[in-house]
């Protein structure tokens, strides 16, 4: 039977639940325990799917082609095991299955509440994974901070569901802060005391406290916040602020959180915590051989979460190839403003990144031009794949009018077009190309010399695609379709041949980048961008 541990956070958000979820759950993986996490969003929409990334942050995409929240990317990227989506579950999607229930007559004419009926959905859900015999220890991320009034049916379920397990087969975590006031030079610890009140007030009792800080907590403080809050002085653990999230489980591990959880929970681990692999990619990490410019050219870019995985993708790639990443953030609109050339000076690669809509468009396009033709590496994800074959089809192919379908619906040469079964597709909610899916290889490609294999299989999220009625043109001028869907014949990736490293890929790589396995294609990138770099020296 699988053990439960419930992560809640207060006094505010951004305290980093995602990342103290997933540092306990490496913890307890590196005992040789079987570790998953979820998280519970208290937000009404059905997923993120639709919500705008200024809002939200990245959509992240699961093999199964579910549309979930930012933290489970962290999950994947802290355990390398991948999610799906009853990992990620939203108060949309609950009230969504009870109303449809109720619609259906499920409930014998009896009147529908949040007690029992959204509670007990909750609680479904929250066992789900559990149930599956899988798991040894299933973590439970709550979305947004105790005293939300939308968080309040999870804090009930989680308040019945620990009362129906019994002592030793949950535990509450609570995620607090504890801010220092530089004028009176102290931490003050009641913020949390009231944080723990607002708690208790629901029912729960947390069983141990993570405090998140910028100095290190006294002995007092910790003793005084055990006295005040009802837990163990040892349960009051110290949560500093870290050089880089990949620290926080080697932080965690100091401060005993994994055999407080252990000996509350009455659980043997098969062995001592082995993270040998983790130690030396955080050596690789902070002792860097050399640096790399990399600029990120995005339209999302006044938001670091827009494009999550993308940079943990370079931090893990930097890492394999003992090289420092400075990533240069520059917004696609201000290319439009002719400043392409003395924007991308100093640069030793450039990524095209994803996104949606016409603006900013033409200035990534600009930019892919001058990438193309001084030889910058130069990788194009998903409407950075798109850009590059306008670009290409409108100053080498001579299709001046060259464009993509999502921006001129009536152009004549859409070298970009919407795919056919989604012609008829009005709802926006998960209705686009989602998840894993094949994708075939040409022999002696860069992609393959990239992979080291003739297949590969890579998660998607988009609408539009390759025209392949222009395929012949593109590859007779040098653009090659170097990777196809053996399916749909759907192009997944195109490449320069006589280019040092031009490859544009339409699926998210950065979706499968993990700390142990590091995305082959940002590895060769950045490997490309010391090669550039030594080439320019």
């Amino acid at each position: 039977m699988a053990k439960y541990v419930f992560v809640t956070g207060g006094v505010t958000s951004s305290l980093g639940k995602g990342i103290i979820s997933s540092a306990l759950a490496k913890l307890l993986q590196s005992r040789g325990l079987k570790v998953t996490i979820q998280k519970f969003d208290p937000y009404i929409n059905v997923d993120p799917g639709t919500l705008n990334p200024y809002e939200h942050g990245e959509c992240f995409v699961t093999e199964d082609g579910a549309e979930t929240d930012l933290d489970l990317g962290h999950y994947e990227r802290f355990l390398n095991t991948p999610t799906s989506q009853a990992n990620n579950v939203t108060t949309g999607r609950i009230y969504q299955t009870v109303i449809n229930k109720e619609r259906a007559g499920d409930y014998l004419g009896k009147t529908v509440q949040v007690i029992p009926h959204i509670t007990d959905e909750i609680k479904r859900r929250m066992t789900l994974l559990g149930n599956a015999n899988q798991y040894d220890v299933v973590i439970t991320e709550i979305g947004g901070t105790v005293g939300d009034i939308e968080s309040l049916p999870y804090l009930e379920a989680i308040r019945q569901l620990t009362r129906e397990l019994g002592v030793h087969d949950s535990l509450r975590i609570h995620l607090t802060l504890i801010p220092y006031l530089s004028a009176a030079s102290e931490l003050k610890t009641k913020p949390t005391q009231h944080s723990v009140k607002e708690l208790l007030q629901t029912g729960i009792q947390p069983d141990v406290l993570v405090c998140r800080t910028e100095k290190p907590l006294t002995k007092e403080i910790r003793s005084k916040l055990a006295l005040f809050c009802n837990v163990n002085k040892n349960s009051v653990i110290e949560a500093i602020d870290a050089e880089s999230i990949y620290d926080v489980p080697l932080l965690m591990l100091k401060e005993k959180l994994d055999t407080i959880v252990l000996s509350k929970l009455k659980l043997k681990s098969k062995h001592d915590p082995k993270l040998d692999n983790w130690k030396e990619f955080l050596g690789r990490l902070k002792n860097p051989t050399e640096q790399v410019n990399i600029a990120l050219i995005g339209k999302y870019n006044e938001l670091q979460d827009a494009y999550k995985s993308i940079l943990e993708s370079f931090v893990h790639a930097g890492a394999e190839n003992e090289c420092k990443v400075n990533i240069v953030s520059i917004h696609s609109e201000s290319l439009e403003r002719g400043e392409v050339l003395s924007k991308l000076k100093n640069l030793h690669g450039v990524l095209i990144a994803p996104g949606f809509g016409e603006r900013g468009t033409e200035g990534k396009i600009e930019a892919i031009k001058v990438v193309r033709e001084k030889g910058i590496p130069f990788f194009g994800i998903c409407l950075g794949l798109q850009m590059a074959v306008i670009e290409f089809a409108r100053n080498v192919l001579d299709l001046k009018n060259a464009t993509s379908e999502e921006i001129k619906p009536r152009a004549k040469d859409k070298v970009i077009h919407l795919m056919p079964d989604q012609i008829k597709i009005k709802k926006k909610g998960g209705t686009m190309r989602l998840g894993a899916y094949d994708c075939d290889l040409k022999k002696g490609s860069l992609a393959s010399k990239i992979y080291q294999s003739n297949s590969v299989n890579e998660r998607h999220r988009h609408r539009y695609e390759i025209n392949n009625a222009y395929l012949k043109q593109l590859a007779k001028a040098g653009m090659i379709a170097s990777g196809i869907n053996p399916q749909t014949k759907l192009v997944e990736i195109m490449e320069l041949e006589e280019h040092p490293f031009f490859i544009g890929v339409q699926f998210h790589p950065e979706l499968k980048s993990t700390v142990e396995k590091p995305h082959p294609l940002f590895v060769h990138f950045v490997k490309a961008a010391k090669s550039y770099k030594h080439e320019k020296a």
